[in-house]
């Protein structure tokens, strides 16, 4: 029988901007009310400019990237070109079907550039895949999503972006106990994946504490 730790509890967001996909969580797990890390990774890049958040048990969700950065890889090496965020999606979304009788206890957020332009989706744990432009996982989602569905909006500038998902992580980690740590985001360009300097969160931060 699988056995497994349970770390549940976790705030992950990501929105479409003008020029780039965003991505972000907290950096809090827990053990029931135990606190286990404050320094969970939860924003994982799978491939160049692909990008997924985590929520749910930590077994589950990092053994789903590491399958999925192997079965990428395979492609690539085999076909010799670029797999695209919609394969990776109907991937992610077959292997969580495949098990849905004892499943992968996640939710995930799946961000990325291709030759068709900026996607964005949300996976449940069966494997139900929705493509949106803003959306957000977890315990502490109905908090994010506040800030989220009053601040978003079409076409935002990448540096709009960041505070907003500053601000919804933010938000989230006051009023959800199972959400806490630091601030994470992801930014996914044209060019490839890089994770946004933690001083400038920590500028961002500041400003909301005035």
């Amino acid at each position: 029988m699988k056995q497994e730790i349970r770390e549940t509890g976790t705030t992950t967001t990501g929105i479409i901007c003008r020029d780039c996909v965003l991505i972000g969580s907290e950096s809090k797990s827990t053990l029931g009310y135990l606190v286990s890390s404050k320094t969970a990774q939860k924003v994982y890049q799978i491939d160049n400019k692909i990008a997924l958040t985590t929520a749910g048990g930590a077994g589950d969700t990092q053994a789903i990237v590491r399958m999925l950065k192997a079965e990428i890889n395979i492609y690539k090496t085999m076909r010799h070109s670029e797999f695209t965020v919609n394969a990776t999606v109907s991937l992610l979304s077959n292997m969580l079907q495949s098990s849905r009788y004892y499943p992968y206890m996640s939710m995930l957020i799946i961000g990325g550039h291709d030759k068709d332009g900026f996607h964005l989706w949300t996976i449940d744990p069966l494997g139900g895949a929705e493509k949106d432009n803003c959306v957000a996982t977890g315990s502490g989602s109905p908090f994010a999503y506040g800030v989220l569905e009053a601040d978003f909006k079409e076409n935002m500038t990448k540096e709009e972006g960041i505070r907003l998902l500053v601000k919804a992580i933010r938000s989230a980690r006051e009023r959800d106990v199972f959400s806490g740590g630091g601030i994470v985001i992801g930014v996914i360009t044209k060019d490839g994946f890089e994770l946004v300097d933690q001083g400038k969160i920590e500028e961002i931060l500041k400003t909301f504490n005035k």
